[in-house]
Parts: C-alpha cells; structure tokens; sequence
C-alpha cells in the first residue's frame, strides 16, 4: 500500500514589496493599461465593483481596500493575502484556476462565493463569512479561526481536517459534506448533528 501524500503546505503570505510597488488610495482608474501585478502592496484602495477581468496578482497584499463586488472573471490570483478588506459578494469561483491561493485575516467576505475551488489550507482569522457559497470547493485542512459562518452553504464540500473549533454560526451535513478528521468543539457539533433534531443537554 503506497503511503499517504501530505496535502501540500499553503504558501507563506506575501510580505516583500518594493518601494516602487507600494500602492495607496488607488481606485480602478490606476489599473488602466496594467495587466500584471508580482510583489505590490495595495493600501486603503477603493476598488469596488472594479473591473479585474484577466488581470493577474502575484505575492501581493491588500490592506484596508475594499474590491466589494469587483468583476474577477478570469483573474489570476496567485499567493494574495487580504487584510481587514471589504469584499462582499465576490465570486473568487470566476478566478483562474492556475496557482489559485489566498490568504484572509479579518475581512469581509458576506456573499463571497467559492463554489468549486480548490483551496485547501487556506486560513481564514476574524473574517464574516455569512451566507458564502462554499459548496463543492475542496478545502481540507482550511482553518477558520474566529469566523462567522452564519448562513454559509456547505454542500458536497471537502472539509477533510478542517479547524472550526473557534467558528460560530455554521450548519454543515455530514451526510452531504466529507469531515473526516474535521476540528470541532463540542458546542460546535450542534452546527453538524443538527439536522437531526437531536437534544443536548
């Protein structure tokens, strides 16, 4: 019997950027005539409801931005870190698949759709997840660390070793869902044994 391959380690968050890279307070009028960005820091930019059809980000960071229903069609968004950004109902599910990975730490994510991408080990600190489309993504060993996860649609989503020991809010079947080795507190098993109707006292 072949031994078992550990999923691959997440890569590490963007954290070099040149001084020439530093970006603040764009908005959607900078991107123009851009269609690559390796190693820039985004700060405080308002790109909400952008157009970032097939531009591609590479070990980049956004800081304080908000991209609440930017147009990711396309994007390529390859090691990109998120902090304390507003991106509500974005539809990562429409970025490019190659090299797809991100990282989030105390965003906004209400609405954000993910439907069918792989991600595992992707870390979510502090984020609000409420009613994101999670369905069919894969993204075991994910840890969701402080999250809200109030109305998120877990369905034929693999959840293989996932953390949720310090998530609230979520509902997750797992007749509908693979939580094998999944981290759970016991109050955070209500949101998995739900369904039937059981009594914990």
């Amino acid at each position: 019997m072949p031994p078992r391959r550990k999923p691959a380690a997440a890569p590490r968050k963007p954290s070099y950027f040149p001084d020439e890279n530093i970006a603040e307070r764009w908005n959607a009028r900078h991107l123009l005539g851009h269609t690559e960005f390796d190693e820039f820091r985004f700060v405080s930019c308002d790109f909400g409801g952008a157009d970032l059809r097939k531009l591609r980000f590479t070990d980049c960071l956004f800081e304080h931005c908000n991209l609440s229903t930017a147009q990711l069609a396309g994007t390529a968004l390859q090691n990109v870190a998120f902090a304390d950004c507003k991106l509500l109902g974005l539809q990562f599910t429409a970025c490019r698949d190659m090299l797809f990975g991100v990282h989030f730490d105390q965003c906004q994510l209400r609405y954000a759709s993910f439907a069918g991408r792989v991600m595992p080990n992707t870390r979510f600190v502090g984020c609000q997840l409420d009613e994101a489309d999670l369905a069919d993504a894969d993204l075991s060993g994910a840890v969701f660390d402080d999250c809200q996860l109030a109305g998120a649609v877990f369905q034929n989503t693999r959840l293989v070793g996932a953390d949720f020991r310090t998530a609230t809010g979520f509902v997750i079947d797992p007749e509908g869902n693979t939580i094998t080795g999944a981290h759970f507190t016991l109050a955070g098993l209500l949101g998995v044994v739900s369904r039937y109707q059981l009594v914990v006292e």
